[in-house]
């Protein structure tokens, strides 16, 4: 009968540790037992150390070592970076050349990638002349790293100097090179790299339709999507990234139908993507099968889809369960509660947003400048003019957020809504920020509602350079002149829009969920298969309207 040596008893209960505790036990008996000293042992040990997010046992028994190996200080280095302590990495390598240790490939692959997660410019070229010295310079893993930590610090030509003066490159390599280039907005030289690949596999593909997703560019991203041999989550997700990121909402819920169809088990990635598609169109049947779907598949209802429920349920109207979605999730992050309080904020529930808020405080969640927007909307929305006005003060002082152009947009609307039109274009004048349109749109409301011609006529200036063919200023400009009946600025104004072929080239269009599917309807549009439905309908209802003694309130424009 074989009886086990004491070096693979004690690896035996090394590879079988599955919590801290254990380890301590396993060091404890291999210091009984006079083995902390056997490198292979330690290498193992540190490597289980590793996988358990243990370093610090690692490095204490490190300490103790007096002749540690290559292998014993490559398992170290790859366990610091592995537990986030890149720095400690470098240490050790400096620990190791001390001691005349010669490093191996292996050294320098952990060393690289340490580099790269410190994007230390400096050590990293000094392990790179290392990497030549020791004669590396050939070997594949080891520059491959190389032309990852060049691309992380943003000089892709030093990654493609690495890449061109490779001997050999396999897959990985060529995917790396393309990323590098897709990383800095580099198409063309990706395109062309793609294009000369002896071997592609699906990272490089989902490479590429990433890169022309994050420049907009989707029939592009398309065109490859529906070119690959194999997809994977990721290529579908990326996909789906990229018609959201184009507002494409209904082709990312389309997308997602037919990733299911075809059996591709989504993650909660790509759920978020979709339930954000659902919030985006309003959309709040598709938004509830993407909910049962995760509740029946066993998702975790953690923060990221907890706070995407959250703000899908409330913009679709169903403010009742985005507050059961919040209070069944056990942690909230700060997007959650800003889910909820910019979804109290939105349906008028002013006095329950500021609650929100005050609760959020309370439990010591910090806000941060997307929180500062949904209660400044929220005040507008009410008139809440001084608490608009403190909140304010406090998001500046108290908690050091520099006002962003939203703010001061919210700012504007609520004092221009009340009628404080000087304080308003005062506050305009003021901005640290160049004023965009919509802060001079929200000044040139309130104008109409309080019909001061004089700040109006000074918001549509300012309009007239930011947004030269938006008829909708002028247009707003012309009504008010007609119900003074200032009709000769009326007439310049019109004059003026027909000199500078100003006209209305965009209809307005809404859209509606019926049955799961999304109908869009656009102003003047006579393709929509129920057109001839819709208009007799329509006409019906204005037939009753008139019987009913209702008179249209025409506008002068």
């Amino acid at each position: 009968m074989y009886t086990l040596t004491l070096k693979e008893t004690i690896l035996g209960h090394i590879k079988r540790c599955l919590r801290p505790k254990s380890l301590e036990s396993v060091y404890a008996f291999m210091i009984k037992t006079s083995t902390t000293q056997d490198c292979f042992l330690m290498n193992q040990f540190t490597s289980a150390c590793s996988a358990l997010s243990c370093i610090d046992l690692a490095s204490s028994a490190f300490a103790h070592m007096q002749n540690p190996n290559a292998l014993v200080y490559n398992a170290l280095m790859r366990g610091c970076v592995h537990c986030s302590y890149s720095d400690q990495a470098l240490v050790y390598y400096m620990h190791m050349l001390r001691n005349s240790v010669m490093p191996t490939s292996y050294s320098f692959s952990s060393l690289m990638k340490a580099c790269t997660l410190l994007v230390d410019s400096a050590f990293g070229k000094a392990v790179h002349g290392h990497i030549w010295k020791y004669g590396f310079d050939s070997h594949l893993f080891v520059q491959t790293t190389l032309v990852e930590f060049y691309s992380t610090l943003g000089d892709v030509g030093g990654s493609r100097r690495v890449f061109d003066d490779m001997p050999e490159r396999d897959v990985f390599a060529w995917t790396t090179m393309i990323t590098a280039h897709v990383r800095v907005g580099d198409m063309a030289s990706a395109g062309r790299l793609f294009d000369e690949m002896p071997e592609k596999n699906i990272a490089t593909w989902n490479a590429m339709i990433d890169g022309y997703a994050k420049l907009g560019n989707a029939e592009s991203a398309e065109f490859l999507f529906n070119q690959m041999p194999a997809t994977d989550i990721i290529s579908w997700t990326t996909m789906m990234n990229c018609y959201s990121r184009n507002k494409r909402y209904s082709d990312v819920i389309a997308l997602f139908h037919d990733m299911v169809d075809k059996g591709m088990i989504p993650d909660k990635v790509t759920m978020t993507t979709v339930i954000s598609a659902c919030a985006h169109l309003g959309a709040l049947d598709l938004g509830k099968e993407a909910h049962l779907y995760l509740m029946l598949h066993k998702f975790d209802l953690d923060v990221y889809i907890g706070s995407s429920l959250i703000d899908m349920y409330a913009k679709c109207g169903s403010l009742d369960r985005s507050l059961l979605v919040f209070y069944k999730l056990q942690n909230k992050n700060l997007f959650c509660w800003n889910s909820i309080i910019d979804g109290l904020a939105t349906h008028g529930y002013v006095e329950e947003a500021l609650r929100m808020f005050g609760e959020m405080e309370r439990k010591r969640i910090r806000p941060n400048a997307v929180t500062f927007i949904s209660i400044l909307t929220a005040c507008t929305h009410a008139g809440f003019i001084e608490e608009g006005r403190r909140r304010y003060m406090s998001m500046v002082q108290d908690y050091c957020i520099t006002p962003q152009v939203e703010h001061y947009g919210c700012m504007v609307d609520l004092l221009s809504k009340a009628g404080l039109l000087e304080d308003a274009l005062e506050m305009v004048r003021n901005m640290t920020l160049e004023p965009n349109s919509f802060i001079w749109g929200a000044l040139l409301n309130g104008c109409k509602l309080h019909k001061n011609l004089e700040i109006a006529h000074i918001a549509v200036q300012n309009l007239m350079v930011l947004e030269p063919g938006n008829s909708g200023h002028y247009s707003l400009l012309v009504n008010m002149y007609a119900q003074v009946n200032r009709w000769n600025e009326v007439a310049k104004i019109r004059t003026t829009m027909k000199d500078l072929g100003v006209e209305k080239r965009c209809p307005g269009s809404s859209w509606v969920e019926i049955n799961k599917r999304i109908h869009l309807f656009a102003a003047s549009d006579i393709y929509h298969p129920s057109f001839s439905h819709v208009h007799s309908l329509l006409a019906e209802l204005d037939d009753q309207l008139r019987l009913a003694g209702y008179v249209p309130e025409l506008g002068s424009f």
